[in-house]
């Protein structure tokens, strides 16, 4: 049994979920939401903010700020309460209420941005007030989880490894794009042991990281309205854009077998479903990262009053569940 004196100290690196039996294809989910800020975000967060405090860039009198959709945030906040700091993560309308109260629970500052920026949306909106909050008191300190290279190195030293340790024969994986964090991780970890790893990217319709057309997204994770500065297409194989409508009847099929998990996660198992079924003889291993689970969207993706009024009645019909759409 672990004793840990640290949120951080614990996280469980090696559960996978078998989803031949939920959808009759065989595909193995990488589950990350299993510590104590219920995401794969942790890791990032602990990795950049350990950095920041060996460069002297983070000290007791500092201010951590971070513009997040909800998952960041609540690490961020996880860590800072552990450490004695002071946090303010800068989200948006779309982060889920319950994220919100957690990180208030946790002692941090929430500001909610109302109005999206003209060009570079909500993301934008909050990139223009972290901005002017650290240029206001040298006391703010950003991370900045789009730029700051330890974001992708957490994931190279630890889910890219423990993914390999447990699938040496892997063929493909299926990895989320919001800040691109995991998904450089992975594909550098990999593209440096295997050239038979075929590494997907999956990404929210609406999202621009892939050069798409902006448009509304209402699932918070995945997906950006501004491109994110780590991201390297050349390490990417193949990328999978995937409607929020195939996100919510995937969380709904998951859940109808007892598993509940996130928007993020259902819009990964979407596209990975998407990217199998245009290959229906295709034999090889595949895994997809679940970075996140569902408590948190009981009041989104599980409630119909929600449902409805963002995607119409027939989100939830039978069979709806559609293949993603490849760009490769």
């Amino acid at each position: 049994m672990p004793v840990i004196s640290a949120p951080q100290d614990f996280n469980e690196e090696d559960l996978f979920v078998d989803l031949l039996p939920v959808f009759g294809r065989s595909l193995f989910l990488k589950c990350e939401g299993f510590n104590f800020a219920g995401s794969i975000k942790l890791k990032a967060a602990a990795r950049m903010l350990d950095a920041a405090e060996r460069e002297g860039r983070v000290t007791p009198d500092s201010v951590l700020v971070e513009s997040s959709s909800g998952n960041l945030g609540l690490a961020l906040s996880v860590l800072a309460a552990n450490r004695g700091l002071r946090f303010v993560c800068v989200t948006d309308s779309r982060c889920n209420l319950a994220t919100r109260r957690m990180m208030e629970a946790l002692g941090g500052t929430v500001h909610v941005i109302a109005e999206p920026d003209a060009d570079g949306g909500f993301l934008g909106a909050r990139l223009d007030y972290v901005r002017a909050l650290c240029a206001s008191d040298s006391r703010y300190v950003w991370l900045n989880q789009y730029a700051n290279p330890n974001n992708w190195k957490a994931h190279y030293e630890t889910t890219a490894p423990a993914i390999l340790n447990q699938f040496p024969d892997l063929d493909v994986l299926f990895v989320g794009a919001g800040t691109t964090g995991t998904l450089m991780g992975c594909a550098r970890f990999f593209r440096a042991r295997s050239e038979r790893v075929r590494i997907v990217a999956v990404d929210s319709v609406g999202s621009v990281t892939f050069g798409g057309p902006s448009g509304p997204r209402m699932i918070p994770g995945l997906g950006t309205s501004v491109r994110p500065a780590l991201l390297d297409e050349s390490h990417v194989d193949d990328v999978v854009m995937v409607p929020e409508p195939d996100t919510v009847r995937t969380c709904h099929r998951l859940a109808a077998r007892g598993f509940l998990f996130g928007g993020s996660t259902g819009t990964v198992v979407s596209g990975a479903l998407g990217w199998l079924a245009e290959r229906p003889d295709w034999q090889g291993v595949a895994v997809a990262i679940a970075p996140d689970l569902g408590e948190r969207y009981l009041d989104s993706v599980y409630q119909n009053d929600w449902l409805h009024g963002v995607d119409g009645e027939d989100v939830l019909r039978p069979n709806g569940l559609t293949a993603g759409t490849s760009l490769a």
